[in-house]
């Protein structure tokens, strides 16, 4: 996804551009709003009148982020069922992820820094996770009960699916010496996607020597 030059932005969309390029390479703590203001090419005083402070800037970015992906989701046809919604996440994230190297790294910066904001832009992603896989259920996207006393699969279902989609993402930097080629080449994001659509419809393949085999309690196979 290719961003527009300064010259077309307006101020505020400037400001937030100029913040999401900062805060990915100095993270939150290490951007200072004059350092963005400057980064922006407009006055300190406008980026108070836009956005009220540093804080108010980074909901505003969060927002951008996630509106983005939304926006690569809503690009698809709606999934009818539970193998078509996964195909979706998988070419939505392969989409936005890949193609977009700034939110990548914004995302990985702030989702690592631990702090109160990035328990909320991780609360925010789990939930726009939740809603998306309800929609395509049998039960139209009812309440229903999970953890440990009601449904656990539904519970952790989607925090299963994150954990498919920013997994590579938050580990892009040290998978080099894993991968033949980058984390994000083309290739590999086709393959690693179809690969995670059969894992969460199907579970782990069989190890050889397993083909077969009853599962048992003490010795369970996946399926």
């Amino acid at each position: 996804m290719s961003e527009p030059t300064a010259s077309d932005l307006t101020a505020r969309a400037r400001l937030r551009l100029a913040a999401l390029r900062l805060f990915a390479e100095r993270g939150f703590a290490g951007t200072t709003t004059r350092a963005i203001a400057t980064e922006a090419g407009v006055s300190h005083a406008l980026l108070r009148h836009h956005f009220g402070s540093k804080e108010g800037l980074r909901r505003a970015v969060d927002d951008d982020v996630l509106d983005a992906f939304d926006t690569v989701v809503s690009r698809f046809d709606a999934p009818n069922t539970e193998d078509d919604a996964l195909a979706v996440f998988a070419q939505a994230s392969a989409q936005l992820f890949g193609a977009d190297e700034l939110r990548r790294n914004y995302l990985r910066r702030s989702l690592i820094e631990g702090s109160p904001a990035s328990g909320e832009l991780f609360l925010r992603l789990l939930e726009g996770t939740r809603r998306s896989l309800a929609l395509i259920r049998s039960d139209g996207g009812q309440r229903v009960e999970t953890g440990l006393e009601g449904d656990p699969d539904r519970y952790w279902a989607p925090f299963q699916v994150l954990f498919l989609i920013l997994g590579p993402m938050l580990l892009e930097p040290v998978l080099g010496e894993a991968l033949p080629r980058p984390v994000f080449d083309s290739d590999v994001l086709r393959t690693r996607s179809s690969a995670n659509q059969r894992l969460l419809l199907r579970g782990l393949p069989a190890m050889p020597g397993q083909a077969g085999r009853t599962p048992t309690k003490d010795h369970p196979t996946s399926s």
